[in-house]
């Protein structure tokens, strides 16, 4: 019986081994470049405008915060709306980027919801007897 278990224990194991997937390991540019690739396209759901709000910190510890104006291939451009100075980013550079637009669907989602909130609180209003 011990032999029977341990044979299956093995012949589990040598399976487990020959099915694995080799995993490859990406270098630290192909790190940098795919995550340039998340904040170019974090920044064109933005959008461009002074709504387009941004909170971006970059690799030289160097904050920024402002509006996005301006959006190309390889960088982008942050207004800072207290001083009115631009300053392009290229994409690479940036270490963490936060942007508070709301889409045109949420937008219409909260609508949607503060108008049933109010049509319900009429409702029961004009039921409660007086």
């Amino acid at each position: 019986m011990l032999k029977k278990c341990l044979s299956l224990g093995l012949i589990v194991a040598l399976i487990h081994v020959a099915s694995a997937t080799t995993v490859f390991a990406k270098s630290k540019a192909e790190k940098e470049a795919q995550f340039a690739e998340k904040v170019k396209a974090g920044i064109l759901k933005l959008g461009t405008g002074e709504m387009a709000r941004v909170k971006v910190k970059l690799r030289d510890k160097t904050k920024l915060e402002g509006f996005i104006s301006e959006v190309g291939a390889d960088s982008f451009t942050v207004v800072d709306t207290k001083t009115g100075t631009a300053t392009i980013v290229a994409y690479p550079q940036v270490v963490q980027a936060k942007g508070n637009n709301l889409s045109t669907g949420t937008k219409i989602a909260i609508g949607f919801a503060i108008a049933v909130i109010v049509f319900a609180v009429i409702y029961f209003a004009s039921l409660s007897p007086d």
